[in-house]
């Protein structure tokens, strides 16, 4: 099927997994028609597709559970239980069983995309470099959490001096529509009991936010709470897209939970799945950081290594199949990634022109 005929039976896939909010359907169709890169972000469904025929060739690889939609804009911040900011893989709703190499090419053809959209300077050759660089010493070193405690230290491992919060974060949250009849039942008590004080006065709002996700149901509690703000969000799960591509259904992402715990990370410990809902702490620190928003000042290069190294702390809640991994790292050729991540980005862009015609 072509990539028309793949989105329509995606969505019809949806419709049968989760309530689907149509307006943000229709607006997540102008926005992959307006930017290769939200087209990219916004059909997994259809990168599961087409990946393992472009790459046949690494799609024997060892598997792991995997990221699955893993690219430059999937990683973000959150406070752990001793209060400091952590930096990773944010997005867990594509998480699946799938080749190693799966999230490696997504991650580079992202960076190709972004590149060739000058959002990014560095070369594809010296960023795939970077990203195995990073990916191969985190699996060896069993693990390597960035944790940004000490900023001025922590943060030279992502490349940048600073990360600024939206400022008006709480401003534009707070100015969200209050819901109504429209909160299901099981979502508000799922707000409801991950609030401090299951009794404090708060309302509820909708939310739209991501790309991939656009469609899903979100809502989020705000309260004021000692002397500030709080929010809770509750987004609706849907299964991953690879379920779609084998023709089954489902009522809830069966492997979320399973990747951030077995991670090698310092948790979010406000982030569960109770039922169909993935909870989560909204602040300006604790949320995905697209990569139009990094500081225009930048090391690029020492960017790409922590999502290397990023992907490596995911892949290594998959223990068995390290050694497996790095002695087919080591048969590759050199420029296998940056060969793949190429070869991706032309068959997205493709499939982005014939879409945004259609």
């Amino acid at each position: 099927m072509n990539i028309v005929e793949a989105t329509r039976d995606y969505e019809k896939w949806m419709r049968d997994c989760t309530v689907v909010v149509e307006s943000e359907l229709k607006s997540k169709h102008e926005q992959m028609r307006e930017d290769v890169f939200a087209f990219f972000r916004g059909t997994f469904y259809r990168w599961a597709q087409l990946w393992p025929e472009v790459c046949s060739d690494l799609s024997s690889a060892p598997t792991v559970l995997a990221s699955g939609d893993l690219h430059v804009g999937s990683f973000g911040t959150w406070r752990d239980s001793e209060g400091r900011l952590a930096w990773g893989v944010d997005d867990f709703d594509e998480s699946y069983p799938l080749p190693y190499t799966n999230d490696l090419v997504r991650l580079a053809c992202s960076a190709k995309i972004v590149t060739d959209a000058e959002t990014l300077t560095i070369k594809l050759k010296a960023g795939c470099e970077a990203i195995l660089e990073g990916y191969r010493k985190t699996l060896k070193m069993g693990g390597c959490p960035i944790v940004l405690a000490e900023q001025e230290k922590n943060l030279e491992h992502l490349g940048v001096k600073t990360i600024e919060p939206a400022d008006d974060f709480w401003e534009k949250l707070d100015q969200l529509p209050a819901v109504g009849n429209a909160l299901p039942a099981d979502a508000g008590k799922a707000l409801k009991t991950n609030l401090p004080d299951p009794d404090l006065q708060h309302k509820v709002v909708r939310r739209a936010a991501g790309m991939g996700s656009l469609g899903q149901q979100r809502f989020v509690a705000i309260a004021q709470w000692c002397g500030g703000f709080i929010a809770r969000e509750a987004k609706a799960m849907t299964p991953s897209s690879c379920l779609w591509l084998h023709g089954r259904t489902a009522h809830r992402q069966s492997y979320y939970e399973e990747a951030i715990s077995s991670a090698i990370r310092s948790p979010d410990v406000f982030q569960k799945i109770e039922g169909g809902w993935l909870i989560r702490r909204l602040s300006p620190d604790s949320n995905r950081i697209d990569i139009d928003a990094w500081p225009a000042k930048r090391d690029e290069e020492t960017l790409l290594h922590a999502m290397g190294s990023e992907a490596a702390n995911v892949h290594l809640g998959s223990k068995r199949q390290v050694k497996g991994i790095l002695k087919d790292l080591d048969h590759r050729k050199s420029k296998w990634l940056q060969k793949a991540g190429k070869e991706m980005a032309k068959t997205i862009e493709r499939d982005w022109k014939e879409y945004k015609h259609s």
